[in-house]
């Protein structure tokens, strides 16, 4: 039999949903950069820090309209 055993795979820890998932030949050369589990919870991922996450500011309706002249 060829190649390595599933259970002797990789393993890591999804950083959304925490569960492992093993190593698949499609990462074999970006393996150390493969961070979630599925397509989803790539989707889903939360922000590494808070800097990241524009805060929410209250926007005056008039201010609006100076910076776009062609709205009326």
């Amino acid at each position: 039999m060829r190649g390595v055993r599933k259970e002797n795979l990789p393993v890591k820890l999804c950083s959304v949903c925490q569960r492992p998932f093993t190593w698949r030949k499609k990462w074999e050369k970006v393996w150390e950069e493969v961070r979630y589990c599925s397509e989803a919870c790539r989707r889903k991922k939360v922000p590494s820090n808070s800097a990241a996450t524009p805060t929410a500011r209250p926007v005056d309706s008039s201010s609006r309209l100076k910076d776009n002249p062609q709205r009326t």
